[in-house]
């Protein structure tokens, strides 16, 4: 009997399978996968480096969602909310990889294209080269701790019976439009630029 004409595993459907399941139970296993998709497992090493290699697929799966054509195209500040809005968007469809990703270092070449743009646009604007990587990073802890807010319930306070102990909060959260994450996020988002716009003044 000839090879199949269609190979019964590559790296996408590595990718795509790792993603099903951590979207389903927040982890994986190189097993796992081997049996999902009917083959033995020795069979996965012969397309990826392992665990590493499969989680490094995962990052560069989940941000090829991400829209990063403003960035060198608008106005700095414009240009990383529109990015960190399109981060937030691509992460929060699969909020589950994040704890993964954030476990180990970045070395998808096309997700490293994405910071070098972010980085010369920082630099472009006149941040100071020492300055740069902590205002990306707190970009990024804002979208990524976002993301996982907007995989959550609308109601995460349920006062119950024991509203009246808590008469401040009851009153707060009955005064709270629809969209909290959202809106929450677009707060933080502006006080992230606000800030970012005084280093950047103080920048000699």
């Amino acid at each position: 009997m000839g090879r199949p004409r269609t190979p019964l595993i590559d790296r996408d459907r590595i990718t795509a399978t790792a993603l099903r399941l951590v979207d389903a139970q927040g982890e994986f296993s190189v097993p796992q996968i081997a049996r999902e998709l009917g083959v033995r497992t020795a069979s996965l090493y012969h397309h990826v480096d392992g665990r590493d290699g499969i989680v490094e697929l995962l990052r560069e799966r989940v941000c090829q969602a991400i829209d990063a054509s403003m960035l060198g195209a608008l106005p700095w500040d414009a240009a990383l909310a529109g990015w960190a809005r399109s981060y937030r968007a691509a992460f929060a469809a699969h909020p589950r990889v994040i704890p993964l990703l954030m476990a180990a270092p970045v070395r998808a070449p096309r997700v490293l294209d994405q910071y070098e743009a972010a980085v010369g646009v920082l630099l472009d604007a006149g941040f100071a080269p020492a300055d740069v990587m902590r205002v990306i990073i707190a970009l990024e802890n804002l979208i990524l701790g976002s993301a996982l807010d907007l995989a959550a319930p609308e109601t995460m306070w349920e006062l119950g019976d024991g509203a009246d102990d808590t008469p401040l909060l009851a009153r707060a959260l009955a005064a709270q439009p629809e969209g909290r994450a959202d809106a929450a996020f677009e707060l933080a988002l502006d006080a992230c630029l606000d800030r970012f716009r005084t280093l950047l003044d103080e920048t000699p």
